[in-house]
């Protein structure tokens, strides 16, 4: 299911959606990181191009995320 999210960017406010299993993605993400989840947010949003919207670059980078994590043999690669 997609939800609706708010998080503050650099003094304001935004919302942005996420389907749940990139929203719990970016929950773990934030915590291997040591991190809280809306300073990943604003890294990610602070990184994004300009014609990008902030929910596709969320799920972009726990795509990016997953797969640098996964090993290439697990990947298919052998």
């Amino acid at each position: 299911m997609i939800r609706k999210h708010s998080a503050t960017l650099h003094g304001h406010r935004t919302s942005f959606s996420l389907e749940d299993p990139f929203w719990l993605e970016l929950k773990t993400i934030a915590a291997a990181r040591a991190m809280p989840i809306a300073q990943l947010i604003v890294e990610i949003d602070d990184a994004r191009s300009s014609d990008s919207n902030l929910s596709s670059a969320l799920r972009v980078y726990v795509l990016d995320w997953i797969k640098s994590n996964v090993p290439r043999s697990a990947a298919g690669d052998t």
